[in-house]
């Protein structure tokens, strides 16, 4: 078991699996699920998969510990992960320790926020990444143990044990994992990485510090502006962090609505815009008590309106899911931004 923080392996002797999972649960090294024994291994072949990744790490919040490839690997390891995950992995942690996601402060904040992994390229479908029907749900292993695994090295390597170092009033289940992959097949926009700048053959994992999906429900909508007025009414809620307008949200579209607005001329800059506009909240739905909180935060009402985010570009369109009129809105911590990962060429 690679510990960074005190030494880099344990012995242990011929603990076999549940004696193992005992022993985790009373180091503190557990979420709650069982656990895959890390051996020496197994941890040495989910590394070689990144031969020649020599990036150092940044020093890993609230602990402040320099994470190493074994150490992650064995967190991966101990998630269930494959040992071809493993470079997704890797990627989703550094997107977390971009100083621009803010780590420290998502740990530190009684907000039930949790990473959120969504991965576009090819290697989705290599690795079986669930990006359709429930794939927010259970399921797909990659999708429940590479979230898992960004958790587990967040709880052993950075320290973030719930009710200590990780803050959370109340967490959520998004927690335990939130992994996806972008149904690039049926969106009918460009892929999101590929609007962030990236080759369409560039495998991206990008990450936002996240609630869990909300449902957005709307079979009855026939228009594209019909189905944005369902969108922009879910999102304009006075209770979501969103409301201090200072970072992204997601919109994730379900393959039928955004093909409805793809009909109806909406490109994704359109849909921004209109968002943007149509989801803000009017003062009269503010507490008195609360309007005080916003102008001491500098978010103030324009024309009596509380906008969502800075600009129409903070709001991230991507498509995910399967058959179904219903889409998800994703809102996030409210002091951070979309971090993406390249993963190396393989």
């Amino acid at each position: 078991m690679s510990d960074p923080a005190e030494q880099e392996f344990i012995d242990l002797g011929d603990m076999d699996a549940d004696a193992f999972n005992e022993y985790a649960a009373e180091q503190g090294w557990s979420d709650g699920f069982p656990l895959i024994p890390p051996t020496e291994d197994k941890v040495a072949r989910f590394v070689e998969t990144c031969r020649g990744d020599n990036e150092p790490f940044p020093a890993m919040s609230p602990r402040q510990v320099l994470p190493t490839l074994p150490a992650i690997a064995a967190n991966a390891v101990m998630a269930g992960c494959r040992a071809e995950y493993f470079p997704v992995v890797v990627a989703a942690v550094r997107a977390v320790l971009n100083p621009d996601y803010n780590l420290h402060g998502t740990l530190a904040t009684t907000h039930p926020c949790a990473p959120m992994l969504m991965v576009n390229g090819p290697i989705r479908q290599e690795l079986g990444i669930n990006c359709g029907s429930n794939c927010f749900g259970q399921g797909k292993r990659a999708n429940a143990t590479i979230g898992r695994a960004l958790q587990l090295t967040l709880l052993n390597v950075g320290g973030a044990k719930p009710g200590t170092m990780d803050r959370s009033t109340q967490g959520s289940p998004a927690k335990y994992t939130f992994c996806f992959g972008e149904n690039e097949e049926d969106s009918p926009w460009a892929p999101y990485h590929v609007r962030r700048g990236f080759d369409a053959s560039d495998n991206v994992i990008t990450a936002l510090p996240a609630e869990p999906p909300h449902n957005i429900n709307d079979h009855g909508s026939t228009t594209g502006l019909g189905i944005l007025q369902t969108v922009a009414g879910t999102i304009s809620q006075t209770g979501a962090n969103v409301i201090y307008g200072k970072a992204p949200y997601l919109i994730a579209f379900g393959p039928e609505h955004a093909a409805t607005l793809k009909r109806d001329g909406w490109d994704v800059e359109a849909v921004q815009e209109k968002l943007y506009n149509l989801a803000t909240v009017h003062v009269s739905r503010v507490s008195e008590d609360n309007r005080h909180n916003y102008d001491e935060r500098e978010q103030f009402p324009v024309n009596d309106l509380y906008y969502l985010t800075r600009s129409p570009a903070d709001i991230q369109i991507a498509v995910a899911g399967g058959p179904g009129k219903h889409s998800a809105y994703i809102p996030t911590f409210g002091m951070t931004e979309a971090c993406s990962v390249r993963l190396p060429a393989r």
